[in-house]
């Protein structure tokens, strides 16, 4: 094998890793929640707990979401497991979804030791952008089997535009 090859073959490999990672990084980039314990979170103390990465001030999850629209509303939707509806502030301010809330943490009913602990606790805030104008005061949500479902009528019904711009 020349050295020609195996260069090129190397070359091949980092570009798929970095467009892979680049692809991730701005596919998770919105989804990347951190979660910030408190007093009320209710957290173990660190002696309960044998899991050598465990930080409970350094929580992130994901918290992936999707936003689907049509001629009459925007339907955003976010998975937020662990939760009651109790726990959520959802707020349109301007162009923007704002979600809180806090996890809390519930202990198990026997005495025993946490060999694994990779859920994030905390106080959480997510902001999703709206790409239309809504009637926010119009809006309403649910949550059901972990997932926070956020409808948003319109301010101005109507099929997602497309415009055709020229080229000179």
């Amino acid at each position: 094998m020349k050295i020609d090859e195996i260069r090129q073959g190397f070359g091949t490999l980092w570009d798929s890793v970095t467009e892979g990672w680049d692809r991730l990084r701005q596919s998770a980039a919105g989804a990347l929640t951190r979660l910030r314990p408190g007093d009320d979170t209710a957290l173990p103390a660190r002696e309960h707990v044998d899991d050598t990465l465990w930080m409970p001030s350094a929580g992130w999850a994901m918290m992936g979401g999707e936003v689907f629209e049509d001629d009459d509303r925007l339907v955003v939707r976010l998975e937020a497991p662990g939760l009651e509806k109790e726990d959520f502030d959802v707020q349109v301010q301007g162009e923007v979804l704002v979600v809180r809330g806090s996890k809390r943490f519930e202990r198990e009913s026997t005495e025993g030791r946490w060999r694994v602990m990779q859920c994030a606790y905390g106080a959480f805030q997510r902001t999703v952008p709206l790409p239309v104008a809504v009637r926010g005061e119009d809006a309403r949500a649910s949550y059901r089997n972990g997932v926070l479902r956020v409808e948003l009528p319109k301010l101005a019904p109507g099929k997602p535009r497309t415009v055709s711009v020229q080229v000179g």
